[in-house]
Parts: C-alpha cells; sequence; structure tokens
C-alpha cells in the first residue's frame, strides 16, 4: 500500500491511499468514503478485489482522516466534486486506459452519484453503497437547528451523534469505529444544508443517469434510508441498472456479517461490465 497526496480542490493537498493488483489491473476502483470516516476504512473492500486482478484508489475527503481542512466544515458541495474529479484525473494517468468504475459509500455514495450525473465521461460505472439519498438517520432537532442557524452561524461546528451501533451487526465494527482517532462525528448548519441540497438534486435529476449503476443497500439500514435508494433507481432511465438490497444488514454493508455475499454479488456486476 502506498500513502500518497495530490491537489485537490483549490490546490488544497488531500491524502490517498492505493493498492495496486499484480500485473495490468482488470479494472480500478477510486472509493469516496461516508461522512466522518476516513480511506483507511476499506481494508475489507481491498482484501477481496485487489487478490482478485483489481487496483484500489482511495482517498480521504477534505476535513477527513489525514486530509487538511477542518473537521465539520464545508463550504459548497461542490468541492467535494472538484476533489473527485481531480483524483480521477490522477488515477487514469496512474492507470491508464483501464476501466475506471467509481465506487462510494454512504455520504461518499451520494458524492459518486452526483459526479456521475455531472461529469459522466471516463467512467465505466459507479458502484453506491447505503448511499445518503434522503435525511440522515441523526437527531431531527438536529437537522432542524441546522436549518435555522444556516443564514446567521453556517460554520458552527456540532457532533452529529451518529450511532455507531448502527454501522454493522458485528459489533466490534462499531467498536473500532468509536476508537479509532481518525474517525469524527463533526459537523455544521452550512454542510447540513450543502448535503441537503445535494440531496435533493440527486433525487431530482435520477432520469438523467447515463452511466451503468449499482447500488448495494442494508435492508435494515438505520442511517440512510433504503427506501431513499430505491426511489432513486425507480427513477432512473437508463436500462443496465441493478441494485440490490440485503435483508437484515445494517449501513456497512461493507463491513457486515456477510459482507462475502456483497463482494461477490459486487464482483459479478463488475466482470459483466469488463
Amino acid at each position: 500500500m502506498d500513502h500518497l497526496t495530490f491537489a485537490g480542490h483549490g490546490g488544497l493537498e488531500l491524502y490517498y491511499r492505493r493498492w495496486r493488483a499484480d500485473g495490468p489491473p482488470k479494472a480500478v476502483l477510486p472509493i469516496v468514503h461516508g461522512f466522518g470516516e476516513h480511506s483507511g476504512r476499506y481494508g475489507n473492500v481491498v482484501d477481496w478485489f485487489v487478490p482478485r486482478g483489481y487496483s484500489v484508489y482511495a482517498f480521504d475527503l477534505r476535513g477527513h482522516g489525514h486530509s487538511p481542512g477542518k473537521q465539520g466544515e464545508l463550504r459548497a458541495f461542490g468541492e467535494y466534486r472538484e476533489d473527485v474529479r481531480a483524483f480521477l484525473d490522477l488515477v487514469r494517468e496512474a492507470e491508464p486506459g483501464r476501466p475506471v468504475f467509481l465506487v462510494g459509500h454512504s455520504m461518499g455514495g451520494l458524492i459518486i452519484l452526483d459526479y456521475a450525473l455531472h461529469h459522466p465521461s471516463g467512467l465505466a460505472g459507479v458502484v453506491a453503497s447505503g448511499p445518503l439519498l434522503c435525511e440522515p438517520g441523526i437527531s431531527p432537532f438536529l437537522l432542524w437547528l441546522c436549518k435555522v442557524l444556516t443564514p446567521v452561524w453556517p460554520n458552527l461546528i456540532t457532533e452529529a451523534g451518529l450511532d455507531a451501533t448502527a454501522l454493522s451487526r458485528d459489533a466490534a465494527v462499531g467498536e473500532a469505529y468509536v476508537s479509532d482517532p481518525l474517525v469524527h462525528g463533526k459537523g455544521s448548519p452550512c454542510m447540513t444544508n450543502e448535503l441537503m441540497g445535494a440531496v435533493e438534486w440527486t433525487q431530482a435529476h435520477a432520469a438523467e443517469l447515463a452511466l451503468p449503476c449499482l447500488i448495494v443497500h442494508g435492508g435494515a439500514d438505520r442511517l440512510c434510508d433504503p427506501q431513499a435508494s430505491r426511489r432513486f433507481f425507480d427513477n432512473v432511465t437508463f436500462a443496465d441498472k441493478e441494485r440490490i438490497e440485503y435483508e437484515g444488514y445494517y449501513h456497512e454493508v461493507f463491513n457486515e456479517l456477510g459482507k462475502e455475499q456483497v463482494f461477490a454479488d459486487i464482483e459479478a456486476w463488475l466482470e459483466r461490465h469488463l
């Protein structure tokens, strides 16, 4: 594994990791992580796909993990979109001629769907895991407070109060999340407002998606309602789409009991699109 940096939007040096397949890869999987977490939490994805001939790249969003930026602060959702664009430019330069399937989880799932709607060129497809496509499963009072404070105190940093027990039925996953020094739960009114604006826009433009798309979602996800990804999926008119809902699975299907089935399904989908 390599630890590197690249210039994101506005020249901000963002941290990334890469795991390269032995020999020419079948395809490249750039990963966009979720709210408050970081690229280092995707070891299960790496362990499954790299030995099977895929290269995996993952970066820490601004204000997350090893990347700079104030935790919980986001001035505009477009900053994430442009960071992804810069990251994909780097990936394509490092892995020329290889199919690129953009992968995103939770908030990262929202980011990649938004990106694919804005900049589909150069992508072979997208894989969204438990994408954030509705109000997140946090305190309704906190969401209301963020709306009220956005005009007057947009960068007030608050704790989102994410329930770590909702991540996986494997208790060790929640325990590791809570004890991970690179994980945080910080947000701000402006960040919340920008995310909800992106959710509304992405849902409204689902019919414009023009790339192969796979959505995987835990049926018992309490953090990102699976019905929201179902609504998005139903509104996609592009024929090459698939959505798999895993009964009883919680939010992080990549870290769930039975994750092997999720990876096998994703691998089969990827193989059909190579």
